[in-house]
């Protein structure tokens, strides 16, 4: 890789669904998202993905309907908006004997599930895939998933924030401290499977969760899966740099991108960490052609199925606003939600140059989400990304679908070749944990994050 090139990592940006951001797009001829429900969809995606040199699949999740648009959900079911939905991690295990390399980012919410369960369940994953497992941290945004889940009225943006911070350190407890390296021994003659004496108790007594025991899990390859965030408002971002390995953020323009990534940065640092050991994604969705004539086609092609219904469907639950009375010519105003914040941000305070009206966010958003869409030839898309890396200070693309797998394998077959030629990509890609994937130095956290300085201070 050239000295004054930054590399390019790719992941594909999905969803266990029919229509993940580009709402509508199910209604286009090239598109098999309603093959979400066959596994044979997903393992042949996968091996697409790892072919290529795909650094991850990473999967979203939501366990809620979109229904702030209107004041119902019926937009989001007509559209196909992220609904139906099933559950992304019971795919990675599958995906997994299916590839050898490629890892898998799962985003999993701390509102709704007790850390005692879940970290057995990463465990078991980081087990299956040899260490390729992701754990995108989130704290849930829509309300009806609270409702549904028996939780009454969503918890406040900043005390989710609070709340996830004691989860993870459950977590890390967990997975760091309570099991020795060498606890499994398996003595035939002594009869002795685990040494009782090398497992011990977490004792956590906190705010959110009491967990006195010990894990049920021997240790994993990467222990603490890699934890991948998202979060780009004042708590978000502060969360990011104390726990993040990576980081994904999306936003119209490179100036917007490059302010949250110098915002990203800044935080990990402050949380005394290296600010270039955490991997920046960029979301991205790339229509691809062999010629520009044609690339541009199949996008107007794309504009022609989109919904701006489920457009905007998704705009409100991601920001927690009911825009649907509001003037399509009236430009969006900042106000502060308990909804996601870096959505609204994104098109409000962050972008200062620019009045966003509401029908041009539901225009820029129908295809490809809250990111930008690269649009032309293998030689014009590759320009675009470099661009944005260079711009922006960032790692790599979180890749979202127009359609899929058509929008992954034109990236394959059409712009990854270009990327290698450029020394964006490498030739062969690395393998391992998706920890050193992502540029760790081993498979474990290292000492200057959460989990790994617990497991430094457990040994010593």
């Amino acid at each position: 890789m050239p000295p004054d090139k930054r590399r390019i990592h790719l992941n594909a940006f999905a969803m266990n669904c029919a229509g993940h951001q580009s709402a509508g797009l199910w209604r286009h001829p090239d598109d098999q998202g309603y093959r979400y429900t066959d596994l044979d969809h997903w393992i042949s995606l996968a091996r697409t993905l790892e072919d290529a040199g795909f650094d991850a699949l990473f999967l979203a999740d939501v366990l809620g309907i979109y229904d702030v648009h209107g004041g119902s959900r019926d937009a989001a079911v007509r559209a196909g908006a992220q609904v139906p939905l099933g559950d992304p991690m019971l795919l990675v295990p599958a995906l997994a004997a299916a590839t050898s390399r490629l890892g898998f980012g799962v985003t999993v919410s701390v509102s709704y599930e007790h850390p005692y369960a879940l970290a057995r369940r990463f465990t078991t994953l980081d087990h299956l895939t040899k260490g390729r497992v992701a754990w995108n941290v989130v704290t849930g945004y829509l309300s009806s998933a609270a409702a549904n889940l028996g939780l009454g009225e969503q918890l406040p943006h900043d005390e989710r924030y609070a709340m996830a911070e004691e989860y993870l350190e459950v977590c890390y407890k967990l997975w760091e401290t309570s099991w020795d390296e060498d606890a499994v021994v398996r003595d035939v003659e002594r009869g002795v499977y685990t040494d009782p004496a090398k497992v011990h108790d977490v004792a956590h007594h906190g705010t959110w969760f009491d967990v006195p025991g010990p894990f049920l899990c021997e240790p994993s390859p990467q222990r603490t899966p890699a934890i991948f965030q998202a979060g780009a408002s004042s708590r978000g971002k502060a969360f990011a740099g104390k726990h993040a390995e990576a980081v994904f953020v999306s936003g119209p323009s490179t100036g917007v991108v490059a302010k949250s990534v110098a915002g990203i940065r800044a935080a990990v640092a402050e949380a005394g960490r290296d600010p270039e050991s955490v991997t920046v994604f960029v979301q991205l969705a790339p229509v691809v052609a062999p010629t520009s004539s044609e690339a541009h086609e199949l996008y107007g092609s794309y504009l022609a199925a989109a919904s701006r219904e489920g457009a905007m469907a998704l705009f409100g639950g991601w920001t927690g606003l009911d825009l649907s009375d509001v003037p399509p010519d009236e430009p969006l105003r900042h106000v502060h939600t308990d909804a996601g914040q870096t959505a609204l941000a994104s098109f409000t305070t962050d972008d200062p140059d620019r009045e966003w009206t509401i029908d041009e966010i539901a225009a820029h958003i129908a295809v490809g989400g809250r990111g930008p869409v690269a649009v032309g030839s293998p030689t014009e898309v590759a320009d675009e990304m470099e661009r944005w890396i260079d711009e922006t200070g960032a790692d790599g693309f979180n890749l979202a679908y127009a359609v899929t797998p058509g929008t992954f394998e034109q990236v394959a077959e059409l712009v990854v070749p270009e990327l290698r030629r450029r020394g964006r990509m490498p030739a062969t890609p690395p393998a391992g944990t998706l920890r050193e994937v992502l540029g760790g130095k081993g498979p474990r956290a290292d000492a200057s994050h959460p989990a790994g300085a617990l497991r430094a201070s457990r040994i010593s």
